[in-house]
C-alpha cells in the first residue's frame, strides 16, 4: 500500500433548512388543485389559436363599440385576425383590427413590420378599407424599440422602409412586392398612427367583464346585484305562470279564481301569490346575471337540471290538489343536488323556486292536470 495516500478534501455539511411557506397559500382547494395560475401568466401557455379565441373573447363584448366580432382563419386572411366591425358595411366600413400576437418574446420591429406591410399592401389594392385602428395584442408585448416605434408614426413608417428588403417577401407567397411607384405614394401618405399596442394587463381587466372570464381563469363569479321586487302590477312576461298559479288556487277551493281581488277571503294565497313572483324575480335576476358572468347556454342548462329533477314530482298523481302540487315541485327545487353548473355558487333558494315559475312559464310544468 502507499504510504502518500491522497485524502478526500473536507466537506462541509449542514442540516437542510426547512422550505419557506410564505409562497405557499394552503387551503382545501390549493391541496386537492394545486396553486392557482395567475391569469398573466397562463395566457402564455395558450397556442396561437386560442390566444385569437381569447381576444375573441374580449373583443366581442366590447358591445358599445362593435355591432359585430369577427375571427379571420386560414393563410388567406391578408392581416386580419379579429376584426371589430362599427356598421354593416364591414371591412369596407369603419372598423379595427386586432393583431393577435403568439411569440415567446416580446415583439419586435421586424415582427410588426411583417404585419403592417399586409395592411398597407391589401388596403392599397383595395381588399378592404384601412382600419380605424389597429392593436398588437400579445402576451409577451411590444419590446421596446417597437413601442417606442408605434409611439410615433414617421418613426414607424421609416422602420418599415428600413425593413422592406424582409417585408416585402412577407405580405403573400407568390410574389416580392416592391415598394415603388403608386405603392410608394399610398405608403408615404399613410395614417400610420392607427397603429398601437395593447398590453395583456389591460386585456385581461377588460376580459373580466365577460361571461368567459371565471370559465378561463377560476376566481369565482362577481357578486350578484340587488334582486329587485316585483312590480304591482304583473308584467306581460309573468302571464303563463301567473294564470297556472290561479288555476291552482281554483282547483284547491273548488271555486274560479282569477284576479288578486278574487284571493282577499285567503291572505294566505295572496301572500303565497306574492312569494311566488318574487322567486320568479329572483330567477330572472339570475338569468340576467348569466348572461353576463357565464358563457351562453348556462343558465338554460340550470333549469334543464331542475326540470329533471322534479318534472317526476310535478307529474306524480299523489297530490292532493294541484296547489299541493305547486309546493312539492318547489320544496323539491331546494332539497335536489345540483353540482355540476358553474352558478351554483350564486343560487339561492328563491332561484330555484323561481326557476320551477320559468319553467311553468314556458309550460314546461303544468299545475293543474286535466
Amino acid at each position: 500500500m502507499s504510504k502518500h495516500l491522497k485524502q478526500s478534501p473536507v466537506v462541509q455539511m449542514s442540516t437542510l433548512p426547512e422550505p419557506s411557506a410564505s409562497s405557499l397559500i394552503t387551503t382545501d382547494f390549493t391541496v386537492s388543485f394545486g396553486q392557482n395560475i395567475p391569469p398573466q401568466q397562463l395566457i402564455l401557455l395558450y397556442s396561437p389559436d386560442e390566444w385569437e379565441n381569447f381576444i375573441l373573447e374580449w373583443a366581442h363584448y366590447q358591445k358599445q363599440i362593435y355591432s359585430q366580432v369577427v375571427r379571420q382563419t386560414g393563410s388567406g386572411d391578408m392581416g386580419i385576425d379579429v376584426a371589430g366591425y362599427t356598421d354593416e358595411h364591414g371591412v369596407f366600413g369603419v372598423w379595427d383590427n386586432f393583431q393577435c400576437k403568439h411569440y415567446a418574446n416580446p415583439l419586435s420591429v421586424t415582427d410588426a413590420c411583417k404585419e403592417i406591410a399586409k395592411i398597407l399592401w391589401y388596403s392599397f389594392n383595395e381588399e378592404y378599407s384601412p382600419p380605424r385602428a389597429y392593436y398588437f395584442m400579445a402576451p409577451k408585448g411590444c419590446g421596446t424599440a417597437l413601442s417606442k416605434a408605434l409611439s410615433s408614426p414617421q418613426k414607424l413608417k421609416k422602420e418599415l422602409k428600413d425593413r422592406w428588403p424582409t417585408c416585402a417577401k412577407a405580405i403573400t407567397t407568390t410574389q416580392s412586392i416592391a415598394l415603388e411607384g403608386e405603392f410608394a405614394n399610398y405608403v408615404d401618405n399613410f395614417d400610420f398612427s392607427i397603429f398601437g399596442q395593447r398590453t395583456s394587463l389591460e386585456i385581461i381587466d377588460e376580459h373580466r367583464n365577460t361571461p368567459f372570464h371565471a370559465t378561463r381563469f377560476g376566481g369565482g363569479l362577481p357578486k350578484r346585484p340587488s334582486i329587485p321586487s316585483p312590480p304591482n302590477t304583473h308584467a306581460q312576461t309573468e302571464s303563463r305562470y301567473i294564470e297556472q298559479l290561479f288555476e291552482a288556487y281554483s282547483d284547491h277551493k273548488s271555486c274560479s279564481l282569477s284576479t288578486i281581488n278574487c284571493l282577499s277571503p285567503w291572505p294566505n294565497l295572496a301572500n303565497h301569490l306574492q312569494r311566488q313572483r318574487e322567486y320568479f324575480y329572483y330567477a330572472e335576476s339570475l338569468r340576467n346575471f348569466a348572461r353576463d358572468s357565464v358563457p351562453v347556454g348556462t343558465f338554460e342548462e340550470l333549469q334543464g337540471e331542475v326540470h329533471a329533477g322534479v318534472v317526476d314530482v310535478a307529474e306524480s298523481s299523489q297530490h292532493k290538489d294541484s296547489l299541493d302540487r305547486v309546493n312539492a315541485v318547489t320544496s323539491a327545487a331546494i332539497s335536489m343536488q345540483l353540482t355540476s353548473n358553474p352558478l351554483i355558487q350564486v343560487t339561492k333558494a328563491q332561484d330555484r323556486k323561481g326557476i320551477c315559475h320559468q319553467l311553468a312559464n314556458e309550460d314546461r310544468l303544468i299545475w293543474k292536470k286535466i
